[in-house]
């Protein structure tokens, strides 16, 4: 059995949970977060906690199993803490702008990046360099900090670019020159 699937996930006070069928949805103080999961797989309440179970032994339902323990355990972290992921800008005259769901970033580009988030996204600037994206869902979270990074990567010579909070980026040499 899975080691992650078997595990009882706990239900915080203010956290309601309803369940119909394969939909789940979940609501907190933070917000509400629902999906539907996929089949093979059963979610059943029980008091304070949920267990995950699988319908059969089949490869598909091995799958299945840890995935939607995990899905539905970010669900109810998301709508009671929330998730954030911090980013850092590193390089001369490379700065981070946010203007309400609008984020701007001058990364060594001829005009300005500007990005429009999505619902349910907050984005935070402090001091110009350090870009924080948070919300209640984590994948919605994981993919905008990932989009933000992509708009300018670190590269491996100078170190200059956007990257995450604590990422180590391997340096490479540059030219030997002539002796």
């Amino acid at each position: 059995m899975s080691r992650i699937g078997k595990r009882p996930i706990a239900i915080p006070a203010k956290v309601n949970v309803d369940i119909n069928g394969q939909n789940v949805s979940v609501s907190g103080p933070k917000g509400n977060l629902a999906r539907e999961l996929p089949s093979l797989v059963t979610v059943v309440q029980e008091g304070e906690t949920i267990q995950v179970n699988r319908e059969n032994d089949s490869r598909k339902a091995r799958e299945r199993h840890g995935l939607c323990r995990t899905l539905v355990a970010n669900m109810i972290d998301g709508v009671s803490q929330g998730f954030e992921k911090k980013l850092e800008i590193q390089g001369v005259g490379y700065r981070a702008q946010a203007q309400g769901s609008k984020l701007t970033l001058n990364v060594g580009y001829s005009k300005p990046v500007e990005m429009q988030m999505p619902e349910g996204i907050s984005v935070a600037v402090n001091s110009n360099t350090e870009v924080v994206v948070s919300g209640i869902d984590k994948e919605l979270v994981g993919n905008m900090a990932a989009k933000i990074r992509a708009v300018r990567p670190p590269e491996v010579y100078k170190g200059k670019g956007i990257r995450y909070a604590g990422e180590y980026v391997r340096r490479k040499v540059g030219k030997a020159g002539k002796k």
